[in-house]
């Protein structure tokens, strides 16, 4: 089949795409310890060389993978957790299979091409089990009801207390109280369940999702010596946070991210903001100076 110099060159950027994620599948599937996982990215990884060789058929010459593209996927993949790593990855490959659709009247094997491309992204990538995923409800139990709580706690100290290593004192106490509490809390509904998750570690992974997230919002209190400067700085913290942890659920679960994030963040901050007027009112009304 002959083909134009424009899509000869179109094919060479398919080909090369499709050999790179051949390689990075390979190497997700070498390090990963599940037989079961490795199966899948193995099956992904063979069909990405089947699509390569599809491309070259046209195109008629061999084409080297993006190194650097390989190297960062697959760190991604070790860092953050290897779905978040797939899932990153195959968000960029929708725009591959629009482009791929708008050569439907030119290759013949470009139907069955999207559907291998569709198939990686809604069936064999669900199939991929992490430990750590099926505890995410333990972890936004922890990062939500910190950020809710302690952003609020620390908003009415701050105008109640008005002294940095008071306010930090105060935080840190009501922080960790509240971390061991919800832990307890969610080892007794977890037990109490149906469920394939263990109750130690949804305990465990509550606790630590809520102490991390009360010593980043401390932090600023210990460092800078004007509170309000302080509270800016923790209300910033838990913004961020926020937004971090809403796009990784979002990359991971392919969800929404936006939806998420503005319903988090207003009510963490709308919390917070009503609990710096109730710090205000009590300070009044008590008349303390401290």
């Amino acid at each position: 089949m002959e083909i134009s110099n424009e899509l000869h060159q179109r094919l060479l950027v398919f080909q090369r795409n499709e050999i790179t994620e051949h390689h990075i599948y390979k190497r997700l599937a070498s390090f990963t310890k599940s037989p079961e996982n490795q199966e899948i990215l193995n099956r992904i990884a063979a069909d990405e060389l089947n699509h390569y060789h599809g491309w070259k058929s046209y195109t008629r010459q061999d084409v080297k993978p993006d190194s650097f593209k390989i190297a960062k996927f697959y760190w991604i993949s070790r860092i953050f957790g290897l779905t978040f790593g797939i899932q990153l990855m195959e968000q960029g490959e929708e725009s591959a299979q629009e482009n791929y659709g708008a050569l439907r009247d030119q290759i013949k094997e470009i139907e069955s091409f999207i559907e291998d491309e569709q198939d990686h992204e809604e069936t064999l990538i669900q199939l991929i089990d992490e430990e750590h995923l099926r505890y995410v409800g333990s972890i936004v139990l922890g990062l939500n009801d910190a950020l809710v709580e302690l952003t609020g706690a620390l908003a009415g100290f701050t105008l109640a207390l008005q002294n940095t290593k008071l306010i930090a004192l105060s935080g840190l106490i009501t922080g960790i109280a509240a971390a061991l509490s919800m832990a307890a809390s969610e080892y007794i509904s977890t037990r109490s369940e149906e469920t394939a998750k263990d109750p130690i570690k949804a305990a465990i992974y509550t606790g630590i999702a809520y102490i991390i997230t009360v010593f980043i919002l401390i932090t600023p209190y210990l460092i800078f010596p004007n509170y309000f400067v302080d509270l800016a700085l923790a209300l910033t913290s838990a913004v961020v946070i926020i937004a971090m942890f809403n796009y990784y659920i979002s990359v991971v679960k392919n969800e929404p991210f936006k939806k998420r994030f503005l319903e988090m963040a207003g009510v963490s901050l709308g919390v917070a903001a009503f609990s710096f007027l109730i710090g205000f009112i009590f300070r009044q009304i008590l008349g303390v100076d401290l």
